[in-house]
């Protein structure tokens, strides 16, 4: 194998090794603008948009073991990697595919399993990780908190009694 060929490999292999995530896109058609625009909104999140050479992606994917590779990167292939948001990232790329409506997902690997195109979309579907921390804060406190107004239940009410008698007891 040539070197500059091996070189390239290499380069591309860094890349995918930079995050657990890879979604690749056709970018036929997006104007060298809206590619910087796109790089720029992806930097953001922490995250890269690269073009490379399908046979030199295929190289680099086989060598760092994600199968099924070369039926995902036909046509002109965008990688898009980093971060640690995977679905963050996926929403940015959604939310541009709506946008300009000239990108268009492949699909891609999460830690090393396969995304179609669909669990793609899927995943810019599932909320932020905050919304998602905060939903399972509040199912945990919810048992605690119903059982504190148990407790406090039963006390309370007899308080409420006794102000109801002192009231009634004024009031006569």
């Amino acid at each position: 194998m040539r070197a500059e060929k091996q070189f390239l490999i290499d380069e591309v292999g860094a890349h995918l090794d930079k995050s657990n995530y890879v979604y690749f896109a056709d970018f036929k058609g997006i104007t060298v603008a809206e590619t910087e625009e796109l790089r720029g909104i992806l930097a953001d999140h922490g995250a890269e948009f690269h073009v490379v050479k399908n046979s030199i992606l295929q190289r680099a994917g086989q060598d760092r073991g994600l199968p099924g590779m070369e039926e995902r990167i036909t046509g002109p292939t965008a990688i898009i990697i980093g971060g640690e948001n995977a679905p963050g990232v996926a929403k940015v790329l959604e939310k541009f595919l709506k946008d300009k409506k000239k990108m268009e997902i492949k699909g891609g690997f999460l830690e090393k399993g396969r995304l179609s195109a669909e669990d793609v979309t899927q995943l810019a579907k599932l909320p932020t990780a905050d919304i998602l921390r905060a939903q399972l804060l509040a199912l945990l406190n919810t048992p605690a908190t119903q059982l504190a107004r148990v407790l406090i239940a039963g006390p309370q009410g007899f308080l409420n009694v006794l102000q109801a008698k002192v009231d009634k007891e004024k009031e006569s």
